[in-house]
């Protein structure tokens, strides 16, 4: 039996290993994202580096977010090959612990990083990158109108005075607010008669608010307003649903949102899978541990062997790239959100069980 010292001993040098890979991750992803938004963004009027490293800061916990089951899966790595290289583990299975035993703290220290990887980043990484867009838009704000169809959805809306046709250059406030936005209105034939560029635009109560706005009428001059407004049926739900992006909303705010959602109509797919991938992302953590462990548990007797390191390595990113297409089809409604988020954790947790189970217990 693993005394409680030696398994609070593997359980903190998980844990330390683990914070310095997060801050290691944390400084390369601000470096790089710093350096791709400065090249993007540098000769805008108004850009400054102070701005650039803000607008930075506040979307790399998001960033880092994404890189969670790699950091897991590199920290757990790290410190079983530690373990070995200072016999430590031979000593510990010559005292009679089984593999399962120091695995235990291990499992634990991962288990407990993905926990605050939801509850305490996600809610972070989720506001920063609200406040980054903002920040961005306030950058831009003026200098572009031009709608990114491939990156901003268009709406269509119906009401009573005739469809209108909607489109953004940046989605901000959780899709409640727009920026540099372009409003088509259609007649009862399908034809444009008039088009309507507003700097910010605002869901309220029935109507959308258009702040300063060119109107140009197909058939006339074009006229400047302060304020405009654009009746609609919307719900401020259902707008959220098509143009929100899930990573903006805060794991304890997804129920609510999807419940809402529902309550509608709407199939509210792509909250549901966010929420249920992060409930899931604990154990896919435990599960790159025990992926790690199939690769770094066997070099006490064989060596160390970079081949096995690698295979460990490609082992995990395969995992990952079948969640995130998993994912995918569970965002479009093929399978069920619970489903695609849960089948790669099990899959990998079977893998690595069974693997252990013949190696270490014949």
């Amino acid at each position: 039996m693993m005394g409680w010292t030696l398994g609070r001993y593997f359980f903190f040098r998980y844990a330390t290993i683990a914070t310095w890979f997060f801050l290691g991750i944390f400084a390369l992803v601000f470096l790089i994202d710093f350096t791709e938004l400065t090249s993007r963004t540098a000769r805008i009027p108004g850009f400054t580096y102070w701005i650039g490293a803000t607008i930075s800061a506040l979307r790399v916990p998001m960033l880092v977010l994404q890189t969670v089951p790699f950091v897991g899966l590199f920290a757990a790595m790290a410190t079983l090959v530690s373990l070995n290289r200072k016999y430590e583990l031979v000593v510990a299975r010559a005292a009679g612990i089984s593999a399962w035993q120091f695995l235990l703290p291990v499992c634990l220290g991962a288990f407990l990083f993905g926990v605050l990887a939801v509850v305490v980043l996600n809610p972070l990484a989720a506001s920063g990158l609200v406040h980054s867009q903002q920040v961005e838009n306030l950058l831009r704000s003026g200098n572009s109108n031009t709608v990114d169809s491939s990156s901003v959805p268009w709406l269509r809306q119906k009401t009573a005075s005739g469809d209108t046709i909607i489109g953004a250059r940046a989605i901000l406030s959780q899709g409640l607010e727009m920026a540099d936005a372009t409003f088509f209105m259609l007649d009862s034939d399908g034809d444009i008669f008039e088009r309507r560029d507003a700097k910010r635009v605002f869901l309220r109560d029935g109507y959308w608010e258009l702040q300063n706005v060119t109107v140009r009428p197909s058939n006339g001059p074009g006229e400047k307003k302060d304020i405009d407004r654009v009746p609609t049926d919307l719900k401020p739900e259902f707008v959220q649903e098509r143009l929100a992006q899930p990573e903006t909303i805060p794991f304890f705010e997804l129920p609510k949102k999807i419940e809402v959602a529902r309550s509608f109509g709407l199939g509210a797919n792509a909250f549901a899978m966010q929420f249920d991938s992060l409930i899931a992302l604990p154990f896919l953590l435990v599960a790159m541990t025990l992926i790690a462990a199939t690769v770094s548990m066997r070099f006490a007797r064989m060596g160390q062997s970079a081949t096995m390191i690698l295979g460990g390595v490609v082992a995990g990113f395969l995992l990952y790239v079948v969640s995130v297409l998993v994912k995918a089809f569970g965002v479009a409604g093929f399978v069920p959100t619970v489903v695609a988020a849960w089948f790669p954790v099990v899959v990998a947790m079977f893998f690595g069980v069974t693997f252990l189970l013949y190696k270490e217990d014949g």
